[in-house]
Protein backbone atom coordinates (compact mmCIF):
# COMPACT_ATOMS: atom_id res chain seq x y z
CA UNK A 1 0.00 0.00 0.00
CA UNK A 2 1.16 3.32 -0.81
CA UNK A 3 2.54 5.60 2.09
CA UNK A 4 0.67 8.59 0.42
CA UNK A 5 -2.71 6.46 1.56
CA UNK A 6 -3.43 7.68 4.96
CA UNK A 7 -5.72 9.76 7.05
CA UNK A 8 -4.90 11.47 10.55
CA UNK A 9 -7.29 10.88 13.30
CA UNK A 10 -6.44 14.10 15.81
CA UNK A 11 -7.68 13.29 19.34
CA UNK A 12 -6.54 16.69 20.74
CA UNK A 13 -9.99 16.27 22.13
CA UNK A 14 -10.14 12.99 23.34
CA UNK A 15 -6.92 11.90 24.10
CA UNK A 16 -5.61 15.60 24.33
CA UNK A 17 -8.34 16.10 27.45
CA UNK A 18 -6.32 13.55 29.24
CA UNK A 19 -3.65 15.33 29.41
CA UNK A 20 -2.78 16.82 33.18
CA UNK A 21 -3.01 20.36 32.57
CA UNK A 22 -5.89 20.20 29.90
CA UNK A 23 -9.48 21.20 31.07
CA UNK A 24 -11.04 22.67 27.94
CA UNK A 25 -13.52 24.94 27.52
CA UNK A 26 -16.43 24.46 25.08
CA UNK A 27 -15.66 27.63 23.34
CA UNK A 28 -11.45 26.71 23.67
CA UNK A 29 -12.60 22.78 21.90
CA UNK A 30 -14.77 25.16 18.94
CA UNK A 31 -11.66 26.90 18.43
CA UNK A 32 -9.14 23.29 18.42
CA UNK A 33 -11.97 22.01 16.23
CA UNK A 34 -11.83 24.60 14.00
CA UNK A 35 -8.19 25.49 14.03
CA UNK A 36 -7.53 21.59 12.89
CA UNK A 37 -9.58 21.19 10.41
CA UNK A 38 -7.95 24.58 8.62
CA UNK A 39 -4.99 22.78 8.81
CA UNK A 40 -6.81 19.86 7.11
CA UNK A 41 -7.00 16.81 9.71
CA UNK A 42 -9.25 14.65 7.82
CA UNK A 43 -11.14 13.11 11.72
CA UNK A 44 -11.49 14.56 14.82
CA UNK A 45 -11.76 12.26 17.71
CA UNK A 46 -13.98 13.81 20.87
CA UNK A 47 -14.61 12.32 24.22
CA UNK A 48 -16.91 9.97 24.66
CA UNK A 49 -20.66 11.77 25.14
CA UNK A 50 -20.84 9.46 28.13
CA UNK A 51 -17.82 10.89 30.32
CA UNK A 52 -19.85 13.91 31.22
CA UNK A 53 -22.64 16.22 30.32
CA UNK A 54 -20.84 19.06 28.91
CA UNK A 55 -18.81 16.21 27.13
CA UNK A 56 -22.16 15.31 25.49
CA UNK A 57 -23.30 19.00 24.35
CA UNK A 58 -19.85 20.01 23.32
CA UNK A 59 -19.92 16.82 20.68
CA UNK A 60 -23.65 18.14 19.38
CA UNK A 61 -22.08 21.52 19.13
CA UNK A 62 -18.55 20.41 17.11
CA UNK A 63 -20.95 18.12 14.64
CA UNK A 64 -23.05 21.00 13.56
CA UNK A 65 -19.97 23.39 13.11
CA UNK A 66 -19.85 22.23 9.44
CA UNK A 67 -16.42 21.42 9.13
CA UNK A 68 -14.74 18.86 6.65
CA UNK A 69 -13.35 17.01 8.81
CA UNK A 70 -15.26 13.96 9.95
CA UNK A 71 -16.34 13.93 13.45
CA UNK A 72 -15.78 10.93 15.63
CA UNK A 73 -16.33 9.83 19.31
CA UNK A 74 -14.90 7.01 21.41
CA UNK A 75 -17.07 4.70 23.31
CA UNK A 76 -17.16 1.79 25.36
CA UNK A 77 -18.18 -1.29 23.72
CA UNK A 78 -21.78 -1.20 25.54
CA UNK A 79 -25.26 -0.30 23.73
CA UNK A 80 -25.96 2.59 26.27
CA UNK A 81 -22.99 4.21 25.03
CA UNK A 82 -23.47 3.56 21.51
CA UNK A 83 -27.00 4.75 21.62
CA UNK A 84 -26.02 8.14 23.09
CA UNK A 85 -23.12 8.43 20.51
CA UNK A 86 -25.73 8.09 17.60
CA UNK A 87 -27.88 10.34 18.89
CA UNK A 88 -25.33 13.39 18.54
CA UNK A 89 -25.32 13.66 14.63
CA UNK A 90 -21.09 12.35 14.47
CA UNK A 91 -19.89 10.84 11.49
CA UNK A 92 -18.30 7.78 13.32
CA UNK A 93 -18.16 5.79 15.94
CA UNK A 94 -14.79 4.36 17.71
CA UNK A 95 -15.60 1.11 19.97
CA UNK A 96 -13.02 -0.03 21.85
CA UNK A 97 -12.43 -3.04 24.57
CA UNK A 98 -9.55 -4.22 26.34
CA UNK A 99 -7.41 -7.61 25.07
CA UNK A 100 -4.70 -7.58 27.43
CA UNK A 101 -4.82 -10.30 30.21
CA UNK A 102 -4.15 -7.12 32.75
CA UNK A 103 -7.41 -5.42 31.03
CA UNK A 104 -9.31 -8.69 31.01
CA UNK A 105 -8.60 -9.31 34.84
CA UNK A 106 -8.48 -5.83 36.35
CA UNK A 107 -10.25 -3.50 34.04
CA UNK A 108 -13.99 -5.35 32.23
CA UNK A 109 -13.34 -9.08 33.44
CA UNK A 110 -14.17 -10.52 30.56
CA UNK A 111 -12.68 -13.67 28.64
CA UNK A 112 -11.80 -13.34 24.90
CA UNK A 113 -14.50 -15.48 23.86
CA UNK A 114 -17.12 -13.04 25.97
CA UNK A 115 -14.97 -10.20 24.09
CA UNK A 116 -15.96 -11.72 20.98
CA UNK A 117 -19.64 -12.39 21.57
CA UNK A 118 -19.91 -8.45 23.00
CA UNK A 119 -18.16 -7.08 19.93
CA UNK A 120 -20.37 -8.65 17.90
CA UNK A 121 -23.57 -7.54 19.52
CA UNK A 122 -22.88 -4.22 20.01
CA UNK A 123 -21.38 -3.92 16.07
CA UNK A 124 -24.06 -5.28 14.80
CA UNK A 125 -26.47 -3.10 16.71
CA UNK A 126 -24.91 -0.28 15.99
CA UNK A 127 -24.70 -1.09 12.14
CA UNK A 128 -28.55 -1.76 12.16
CA UNK A 129 -29.53 1.47 13.37
CA UNK A 130 -26.85 3.90 11.07
CA UNK A 131 -26.28 1.96 7.65
CA UNK A 132 -24.05 4.52 6.88
CA UNK A 133 -21.95 5.91 9.45
CA UNK A 134 -18.56 5.27 9.78
CA UNK A 135 -17.69 2.66 12.54
CA UNK A 136 -14.50 1.61 13.88
CA UNK A 137 -13.39 -1.54 16.35
CA UNK A 138 -10.13 -1.39 18.41
CA UNK A 139 -8.78 -3.28 20.70
CA UNK A 140 -6.82 -1.49 24.04
CA UNK A 141 -3.25 -2.53 25.01
CA UNK A 142 -2.95 -4.52 22.19
CA UNK A 143 0.27 -4.80 21.65
CA UNK A 144 0.38 -6.32 25.57
CA UNK A 145 -2.37 -9.26 24.11
CA UNK A 146 -1.45 -12.59 23.61
CA UNK A 147 -1.18 -12.20 19.31
CA UNK A 148 -3.32 -15.35 18.86
CA UNK A 149 -6.18 -14.44 21.06
CA UNK A 150 -5.24 -10.69 19.55
CA UNK A 151 -5.94 -12.34 16.41
CA UNK A 152 -9.26 -14.23 16.99
CA UNK A 153 -10.81 -11.16 18.02
CA UNK A 154 -10.18 -9.52 14.98
CA UNK A 155 -10.92 -11.85 12.53
CA UNK A 156 -14.22 -12.59 14.65
CA UNK A 157 -14.97 -8.83 13.79
CA UNK A 158 -14.16 -8.89 10.66
CA UNK A 159 -16.00 -11.61 9.90
CA UNK A 160 -19.18 -9.40 10.65
CA UNK A 161 -18.66 -7.49 7.43
CA UNK A 162 -20.06 -4.40 9.98
CA UNK A 163 -16.86 -2.87 10.74
CA UNK A 164 -14.84 0.30 8.56
CA UNK A 165 -11.83 0.25 10.67
CA UNK A 166 -9.87 -1.84 12.61
CA UNK A 167 -7.92 -0.14 15.65
CA UNK A 168 -4.64 -1.60 17.11
CA UNK A 169 -3.45 0.47 20.46
CA UNK A 170 -0.43 0.79 21.94
CA UNK A 171 -2.03 1.95 25.17
CA UNK A 172 1.47 1.32 27.54
CA UNK A 173 3.64 2.60 25.01
CA UNK A 174 5.72 -0.54 25.11
CA UNK A 175 5.87 -1.79 21.22
CA UNK A 176 8.50 -1.40 18.54
CA UNK A 177 8.42 -0.56 14.90
CA UNK A 178 9.23 -4.59 14.27
CA UNK A 179 5.76 -5.32 16.33
CA UNK A 180 3.77 -2.47 15.04
CA UNK A 181 4.84 -3.21 11.38
CA UNK A 182 4.18 -7.25 12.11
CA UNK A 183 0.71 -6.86 13.86
CA UNK A 184 -0.36 -4.53 11.44
CA UNK A 185 1.02 -6.44 8.23
CA UNK A 186 -0.80 -9.36 9.56
CA UNK A 187 -4.30 -7.68 10.09
CA UNK A 188 -3.55 -6.39 6.16
CA UNK A 189 -2.79 -9.34 4.87
CA UNK A 190 -6.35 -11.46 7.01
CA UNK A 191 -8.81 -8.66 6.88
CA UNK A 192 -10.66 -6.34 4.90
CA UNK A 193 -10.83 -3.39 7.10
CA UNK A 194 -8.90 -0.19 7.05
CA UNK A 195 -6.12 -0.38 9.63
CA UNK A 196 -6.22 2.74 12.60
CA UNK A 197 -3.01 2.95 14.91
CA UNK A 198 -2.67 4.82 18.18
CA UNK A 199 0.66 4.61 19.84
CA UNK A 200 1.49 6.07 23.19
CA UNK A 201 5.20 7.23 23.67
CA UNK A 202 6.18 6.67 27.05
CA UNK A 203 9.34 5.09 25.63
CA UNK A 204 9.57 7.24 23.00
CA UNK A 205 8.81 5.81 19.84
CA UNK A 206 5.56 7.02 19.22
CA UNK A 207 6.19 8.50 15.62
CA UNK A 208 8.53 5.73 14.85
CA UNK A 209 5.54 2.97 15.52
CA UNK A 210 3.28 5.52 13.17
CA UNK A 211 5.45 4.97 10.33
CA UNK A 212 6.22 1.38 10.80
CA UNK A 213 2.22 0.96 10.94
CA UNK A 214 1.68 2.71 7.76
CA UNK A 215 4.78 1.28 5.93
CA UNK A 216 2.66 -2.36 6.97
CA UNK A 217 -0.49 -1.20 5.57
CA UNK A 218 -1.94 1.18 8.23
CA UNK A 219 -4.75 3.39 7.25
CA UNK A 220 -5.36 6.07 9.32
CA UNK A 221 -3.22 7.20 12.68
CA UNK A 222 -4.27 8.87 15.86
CA UNK A 223 -2.54 12.13 16.71
CA UNK A 224 -2.73 14.76 18.90
CA UNK A 225 -1.07 18.69 18.94
CA UNK A 226 2.28 18.48 21.13
CA UNK A 227 1.76 14.85 21.03
CA UNK A 228 -0.65 15.46 24.70
CA UNK A 229 -2.42 13.09 26.16
CA UNK A 230 -2.37 10.35 29.40
CA UNK A 231 1.17 10.45 30.66
CA UNK A 232 3.17 11.05 28.06
CA UNK A 233 0.37 11.39 25.57
CA UNK A 234 0.54 9.71 21.84
CA UNK A 235 2.48 10.58 18.58
CA UNK A 236 2.35 14.47 17.98
CA UNK A 237 0.47 15.70 14.99
CA UNK A 238 3.13 18.05 14.04
CA UNK A 239 6.01 14.70 14.61
CA UNK A 240 4.02 12.76 11.96
CA UNK A 241 3.74 15.12 9.59
CA UNK A 242 7.40 16.07 9.97
CA UNK A 243 8.27 12.26 9.31
CA UNK A 244 5.64 12.19 6.52
CA UNK A 245 7.16 15.62 4.73
CA UNK A 246 10.49 13.93 4.57
CA UNK A 247 8.91 10.44 2.91
CA UNK A 248 6.90 12.62 0.34
CA UNK A 249 7.74 16.92 0.43
CA UNK A 250 5.18 17.65 -2.70
CA UNK A 251 2.24 15.15 -1.19
CA UNK A 252 2.32 16.39 2.10
CA UNK A 253 2.72 19.83 0.87
CA UNK A 254 -0.29 19.25 -0.94
CA UNK A 255 -2.12 17.42 1.56
CA UNK A 256 -1.76 19.62 4.88
CA UNK A 257 -2.15 23.48 5.36
CA UNK A 258 1.43 23.33 6.79
CA UNK A 259 2.07 27.03 7.91
CA UNK A 260 -1.13 26.64 10.01
CA UNK A 261 0.70 24.08 12.33
CA UNK A 262 3.00 26.59 14.45
CA UNK A 263 -0.21 28.64 15.73
CA UNK A 264 -2.34 25.79 16.51
CA UNK A 265 0.59 24.24 18.71
CA UNK A 266 0.74 27.71 20.50
CA UNK A 267 -2.79 28.07 20.92
CA UNK A 268 -2.89 24.47 22.32
CA UNK A 269 0.38 25.14 24.41
CA UNK A 270 -0.93 28.26 25.60
CA UNK A 271 -4.67 26.53 26.99
CA UNK A 272 -3.05 23.90 28.67
CA UNK A 273 -0.02 25.93 30.34
CA UNK A 274 3.47 24.99 28.70
CA UNK A 275 6.13 25.68 26.52
CA UNK A 276 6.97 24.33 22.95
CA UNK A 277 10.15 22.28 23.85
CA UNK A 278 13.11 23.93 22.26
CA UNK A 279 13.61 20.78 20.34
CA UNK A 280 10.04 19.98 18.84
CA UNK A 281 9.29 18.82 15.62
CA UNK A 282 8.79 21.77 13.31
CA UNK A 283 8.07 24.40 15.85
CA UNK A 284 11.12 24.43 18.27
CA UNK A 285 13.00 27.95 18.56
CA UNK A 286 15.67 25.67 17.86
CA UNK A 287 14.32 23.55 14.73
CA UNK A 288 16.13 25.60 11.80
CA UNK A 289 19.08 27.33 14.11
CA UNK A 290 22.31 26.46 12.27
CA UNK A 291 25.14 27.29 14.48
CA UNK A 292 28.50 25.05 13.32
CA UNK A 293 30.61 27.06 10.92
CA UNK A 294 31.01 23.63 8.82
CA UNK A 295 27.45 23.72 8.14
CA UNK A 296 26.47 27.17 7.93
CA UNK A 297 28.91 27.77 4.84
CA UNK A 298 26.95 24.52 2.75
CA UNK A 299 23.56 25.93 4.52
CA UNK A 300 23.94 29.57 2.67
CA UNK A 301 24.72 27.84 -0.75
CA UNK A 302 22.49 24.81 -0.99
CA UNK A 303 19.62 24.46 2.21
CA UNK A 304 18.91 21.25 1.80
CA UNK A 305 22.67 19.99 2.49
CA UNK A 306 21.29 20.27 6.42
CA UNK A 307 18.00 20.34 6.12
CA UNK A 308 15.23 17.93 5.84
CA UNK A 309 12.37 19.98 5.63
CA UNK A 310 12.25 23.28 4.41
CA UNK A 311 10.82 25.93 7.10
CA UNK A 312 9.59 28.26 4.31
CA UNK A 313 6.97 25.53 3.88
CA UNK A 314 5.42 25.84 7.69
CA UNK A 315 5.56 29.44 7.57
CA UNK A 316 8.87 29.56 9.31
CA UNK A 317 12.50 30.75 8.30
CA UNK A 318 15.99 29.23 9.45
CA UNK A 319 18.61 31.37 11.67
CA UNK A 320 22.38 31.00 11.29
CA UNK A 321 23.88 31.72 14.49
CA UNK A 322 27.33 33.50 14.44
CA UNK A 323 28.10 35.26 18.21
CA UNK A 324 29.97 32.46 19.31
CA UNK A 325 33.34 30.52 19.22
CA UNK A 326 32.09 27.75 16.20
CA UNK A 327 30.94 30.77 13.81
CA UNK A 328 32.68 30.56 10.04
CA UNK A 329 33.51 33.60 7.94
CA UNK A 330 31.19 32.64 5.67
CA UNK A 331 28.36 32.96 7.93
CA UNK A 332 29.76 36.79 9.05
CA UNK A 333 29.58 37.77 5.62
CA UNK A 334 26.68 36.61 5.02
CA UNK A 335 25.39 38.73 8.14
CA UNK A 336 27.21 41.45 6.41
CA UNK A 337 25.68 41.25 3.45
CA UNK A 338 22.47 41.11 5.35
CA UNK A 339 23.43 44.35 6.83
CA UNK A 340 24.60 46.15 3.87
CA UNK A 341 28.25 46.40 4.90
CA UNK A 342 31.09 46.58 2.62
CA UNK A 343 33.80 44.32 4.05
CA UNK A 344 36.54 42.30 1.83
CA UNK A 345 36.68 38.75 2.46
CA UNK A 346 40.24 39.42 4.40
CA UNK A 347 38.33 41.62 6.23
CA UNK A 348 35.90 39.23 7.21
CA UNK A 349 37.86 36.31 8.17
CA UNK A 350 40.40 38.70 10.35
CA UNK A 351 36.45 39.66 12.02
CA UNK A 352 35.93 36.20 12.53
CA UNK A 353 38.69 35.65 14.06
CA UNK A 354 38.09 38.08 15.95
CA UNK A 355 35.17 36.96 17.10
CA UNK A 356 36.28 33.22 18.30
CA UNK A 357 38.55 35.01 20.64
CA UNK A 358 35.96 37.30 22.30
CA UNK A 359 33.67 34.05 22.90
CA UNK A 360 36.20 32.03 24.26
CA UNK A 361 36.09 35.12 27.20
CA UNK A 362 32.49 35.52 27.67
CA UNK A 363 29.09 34.94 25.56
CA UNK A 364 28.01 37.23 22.57
CA UNK A 365 24.67 38.32 21.46
CA UNK A 366 24.39 38.92 17.75
CA UNK A 367 24.17 42.79 18.74
CA UNK A 368 27.56 42.22 19.54
CA UNK A 369 28.42 40.57 16.20
CA UNK A 370 26.43 43.44 14.84
CA UNK A 371 28.58 46.21 16.35
CA UNK A 372 31.72 45.12 15.95
CA UNK A 373 30.87 44.51 11.83
CA UNK A 374 29.81 48.05 11.78
CA UNK A 375 33.26 49.04 13.58
CA UNK A 376 35.11 47.50 10.97
CA UNK A 377 33.04 48.13 8.11
CA UNK A 378 34.11 52.09 8.95
CA UNK A 379 37.16 51.04 9.16
CA UNK A 380 37.77 51.47 12.85
CA UNK A 381 39.46 47.55 12.84
CA UNK A 382 42.44 48.77 14.57
CA UNK A 383 40.43 50.71 16.83
CA UNK A 384 38.83 49.38 19.91
CA UNK A 385 35.96 47.72 19.54
CA UNK A 386 32.68 48.87 20.79
CA UNK A 387 32.60 45.88 23.15
CA UNK A 388 32.54 46.54 26.79
CA UNK A 389 35.70 46.95 28.47
CA UNK A 390 38.00 44.06 28.90
CA UNK A 391 36.24 41.88 26.31
CA UNK A 392 37.73 43.78 23.41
Amino acid sequence: MSLNQYFIIDSTLREGEQFINAQFSSEQKVRIARALDEFGAEYLELTSPMASPGSLEDLRTITQLGLNSRILTHIRCHKDDAAVALDTGVDGVDVVIGTSSRLRQFSHGKSIDEIIDLAAEVLTWIRAQAPRIELRFSTEDSFRSDEAELLRVYLAVDKLGVVNRLGTADTVGIATPTQVGRIVGTLRRLTKCDIEFHGHNDSGCAIANAYAALEAGATHIDTTVLGIGERNGITPLGGLVARMYTSDREHTRGKYRLERLRPLEMMVAEMVGVDIPFNNYVTGFSAFTHKAGIHAKAILNSPDTYEALDPHDFGLTRYISIAHRLTGWNAVKARADQLDLKLSDDQVKALTQHIKTLADERALTLDDVDGLLRHWANGNEAVESPLPAGVA
